[in-house]
């Protein structure tokens, strides 16, 4: 590898955990945006949240995730995969759900329990070039959300329903 392509790479992270601090540390908006593309998009799966575009992301970030934002909200990172245009964070997340969450647990309830549960980003950046420095920014921010652990949370405040027979068997 190359000294250059080092250097963007360590760009890459810096870009990624610029925003990253931005939203979960600083909860600064303008930060946040200052780190992405004019055309980034941002999507949170499977809740199918987030936005196209700077002005819908700063609509996003300041009225569906920043006011929502647990107080006790942690981030572990279990490993990083980087290239040239893409950073991939393995990460543990862990909360307590104790207010609405709009921007991954839509229409759920809080339940007042503590989550953990894993979370991988793709984050793909665009570098533009100009007088010989080249400048990295967010296009596309997309995380996906172990919807098993999230539901396991949600489902304290579900009703679940008596049977007594058993569901198919499987052979």
């Amino acid at each position: 590898m190359t000294q250059g392509i080092q250097q963007l790479i360590w760009q890459i992270e810096r870009c990624r955990d610029a925003f990253h601090q931005a939203v979960y540390t600083t909860r600064d908006v303008d930060a946040a945006l200052a780190t992405v593309h004019d055309e980034v998009e941002l999507t949170n799966t499977p809740s199918g949240t987030g936005a196209r575009g700077r002005d819908a992301l700063r609509r996003y970030l300041a009225e569906d995730v920043l006011p929502h934002l647990p107080a006790d909200l942690t981030f572990t990172r279990v490993s990083r995969t980087v290239d040239q245009r893409h950073i991939v964070d393995e990460m543990t997340v862990g909360f307590t759900h104790d207010r609405d969450l709009p921007w991954l647990l839509p229409g759920v309830a809080p339940t007042g329990l503590h989550v953990a549960t894993t979370a991988i980003s793709v984050v793909s950046v665009r570098h533009t070039s100009r007088l010989g420095r080249t400048e990295s920014r967010i296009l596309t921010h997309r995380t996906l959300w172990d919807q098993t652990a999230l539901s396991g949370s949600a489902a304290a405040s579900t009703p679940r329903s008596c049977s007594s027979s058993p569901g198919p068997r499987r052979p």
